[in-house]
């Protein structure tokens, strides 16, 4: 199905050969992207300014104002404020609609593009407006990718946003590039999330690709259209790779041509004798319609796979959710659902930047062809990915179709993804075509007793699974399996966007005032990095990899995301609801010390230049979602450093550094066994950042004992240093 050359390749035109020294690298598509972006003297350090840049209502707050803060008076570049994802405004009293209307009046302000509540999700939006061949656009959402048009996308923190806003660089060591070589066509039946998702189980855990660049070229490209290409390339990002580009056709032409944007169309490839890092080679044409099983798009296994072993893949899944949510009474085992030798699940959802798109519903439509999915437990929703598509849908009648067949149609929305939407019953195994199944991001409360499950499958497996009854079915077991083709009939008609979207890029009203709602709060005073720092572990993670929505649940607690104080309260809640008053103990201390006073944990130490401060140990952090309040609620929180073996993401180590906070990382974590209440002291860390230093060697002192640590800080640039020295980059802007 996959196969992978883990080692510099040469692309010769014609096929592959093993690279011969560096030469090459400038003839990838990647390259040229990056050197028309760059604004450095050289391509070994990168300082990107990005052509656009989009942030969801979950965002756009938080980077508006860490920018106003540090002195921006206007957008410098198109920056798109969608509202998907808090958009059912259903938590929290009035603050989400708050939100929405502070956004408005910031795009009035500063000349930017406002979508409203229930016309598109931020990716599908982008795709249609923005992205372009050769173009550059940073989003602070993790799905942040439009590589199928030919551009390359980065999803980053808020605070990478912000430096945006204020004419500053993205600035990344030159990455790595893949050649992802695709030949053959899909089989009938098999989908763009089957193809995504073998990938995905191809390549996450043994991290080939993190942090690194996919580039999509190969005769098998001309076999799938846009959609099926979106459908790949948007999740990319559960690869761990930086970001991803295609090779440009005909096809890309036509659909550029649809959107009214054919002008901005070229053609790219890339050259012979370009050189890659290593190789992923996919027959499309022998992958089978897969299942991610809970708790990870990289769980991944043939649905054909998993019906031959349920019992014993299920049992794995019971001990994964005793484990990961740390559950102290096992929920019923997922085995109950298998029903006369069948699997039968609770409910499916098509949605989102991944699953929203028209081909996928068109599929769905005509494989439910109006027959029943019946009144039983399962039901079946469906969410276009934006007004166009859902017009669309409507013209040709499949949103009938749908209908009739018992689906319920919902509105252009992210929920589903993060667990603000179609939350399942306790027990309830859901399939979706939506981008992540992480631990609690469809809704659970493992601490209330509430737990559910989430699987990933392309949406034409669900549509199967719809038309029996809720029996879990491939999409290829159908009598007649649908085929994609690689062109989609499609008319696009943008007139809901022109009636609503407010369209003011380049056009600020520099008098227009900003509306602020009673939740949107300024973040609170950081305080520079002292000389020395005496740390306290609120919380040890000894997880495998921990994503970003342990360390700040999505769902319902995003609606605080607009008050970093309030929203800190969720600060790892679900994880360890401990955490927060364990910080909060140290950091009163800290205000203590600030005030004159020696507390206690100071004693033997100089308290006018000894600092105190929280930190979080975990394996492998920042899994998962760009959302900077992964790391701004620890900060808030008196939050001075994380430590670790590696980071997950570089977008979750630059939100770490952008809030002020040290990015420690420490060999054999597992055999130190680091716990709640462990103290670090840390010597000399002010000096060592002013100068160039990568080493400390601190002093752990676990029950009474005190014992030597060496903690490392590599590859931090002069600008990430001054920036941990300020404390946090507002005030780095400030002075």
């Amino acid at each position: 199905m996959i196969r992978i050359t883990n080692s510099p390749v040469t692309y010769t035109g014609a096929g592959f050969a093993p690279a011969a020294g560096s030469e090459g690298r400038d003839r990838t598509m990647a390259y040229s992207i990056l050197k028309a972006h760059n604004t450095a003297p050289d391509m070994d350090r990168l300082k990107i300014r990005f052509d656009a840049m989009a942030s969801h209502d979950i965002t756009y707050v938080g980077i508006i104002q860490t920018a106003r803060a540090s002195g921006m008076t206007e957008f410098p570049v198109p920056y798109v404020l969608t509202n998907c994802h808090n958009s059912l405004c259903a938590v929290g009293g009035t603050i989400n609609e708050d939100d929405h209307v502070f956004g408005l009046s910031a795009a009035k302000k500063y000349g930017g593009e406002f979508v409203p509540a229930h016309q598109a999700v931020i990716h599908s939006y982008m795709r249609e407006r923005y992205a372009a061949p050769g173009r550059m656009i940073l989003g602070s959402d993790s799905h942040t990718r439009y590589g199928a048009y030919g551009a390359m996308a980065i999803g980053e923190g808020g605070p990478e946003l912000a430096r945006q806003l204020l004419c500053k660089t993205y600035d990344v060591a030159y990455p790595k590039v893949i050649a992802v070589y695709l030949t053959g066509a899909p089989r009938p039946g098999t989908g763009p999330q089957d193809v995504a998702l073998a990938l995905i189980g191809a390549t996450f855990r043994q991290g080939i690709v993190k942090n690194a660049v996919l580039e999509f070229f190969g005769p098998g490209v001309a076999s799938l259209a846009m959609d099926y290409r979106s459908g790949i390339d948007v999740m990319t990002t559960e690869t761990a790779c930086l970001s991803s580009v295609w090779s440009t056709d005909d096809t890309v032409r036509e659909h550029l041509d649809l959107l009214g944007r054919g002008e901005q169309f070229k053609a790219q490839a890339p050259a012979a004798g370009a050189r890659y890092d290593a190789l992923i080679e996919i027959d499309l044409g022998t992958v089978e319609p897969m299942i991610a099983l809970p708790f990870h798009p990289s769980n991944a296994f043939t649905i054909r796979e998993f019906k031959a072993n349920m019992a014993g893949l299920l049992h794995q899944v019971d001990e994964d959710a005793v484990r990961q949510l740390e559950l102290k009474n096992p929920p019923a085992s997922l085995t109950k659902k298998i029903v006369n030798g069948q699997f039968q699940v609770d409910q499916g959802v098509i949605a989102g930047c991944s699953g929203g798109v028209y081909q996928n519903l068109v599929r769905a439509a005509e494989i439910l062809g109006r027959h029943p999915i019946g009144s039983g437990a399962f039901w079946l929703s469906c969410y276009p990915g934006s007004m166009p598509v859902m017009q669309e849908l409507t013209r040709k009648g499949y949103i009938s179709t749908l209908m009739a067949a018992g689906a319920s149609i919902r509105s252009c929305f992210c929920g589903p993804c993060f667990g603000a939407g179609d939350v399942p019953a306790n027990g309830a195994f859901s399939i979706r075509h939506s981008t992540r199944n992480f631990p609690n991001r469809e809704g659970s409360k493992p601490g209330d007793g509430q737990v559910s499950y989430v699987a990933l499958m392309d949406a034409r497996s669900i549509a199967a699974t719809a038309l029996n009854g809720g029996v879990l079915t491939g999409a290829d077991e159908l009598p007649e399996p649908p085929a994609d083709p690689a062109r989609e009939p499609y008319q696009y008609d943008d007139s809901s966007y022109r009636s609503r979207v407010y369209y003011g890029v380049g056009k600020p009203q520099k008098d227009a005032e900003l509306v602020f709602g009673p939740n949107i709060a300024d973040w609170p005073e950081q305080v520079p990095l002292p000389e020395d720092l005496l740390l306290t572990v609120a919380c040890a993670i000894y997880d495998p990899v921990t994503t970003t929505d342990e360390l700040i649940p999505s769902g319902e607690t995003s609606s605080y995301r607009s008050n970093p104080i309030r929203l800190s309260e969720f600060a790892l809640s679900r994880k360890d609801p401990q955490y927060v008053p364990r910080a909060k103990a140290v950091l009163a201390e800290e205000r203590r010390r600030r005030a004159g006073e020696v507390p206690d944990a100071l004693l033997g130490h100089d308290p006018r230049t000894t600092g105190l401060g929280s930190l979080v140990m975990a394996l492998k952090p920042g899994d998962g979602s760009a959302r900077e309040q992964a790391a701004s609620c620890q900060r808030v929180l008196g939050g001075c450093a994380n430590i670790a073996e590696e980071y997950a993401t570089k977008r979750y180590r630059s939100n770490v550094v952008n809030w002020g906070m040290l990015p420690f990382i420490c060999a054999g974590l597992k055999e130190k066994n680091l716990q709640p209440g462990d103290r670090v002291y840390i010597p000399g860390i002010r000096a060592l950042l002013e100068g160039d230093g990568e080493e400390v060697t601190a002093t752990l002192l676990q029950n009474g004992v005190e014992s030597p640590v060496t903690l490392r800080l590599p590859g931090l640039t002069r600008e990430e240093r001054d920036i941990i020295l300020a404390g946090c980059l507002i005030n780095f802007y400030a002075k």
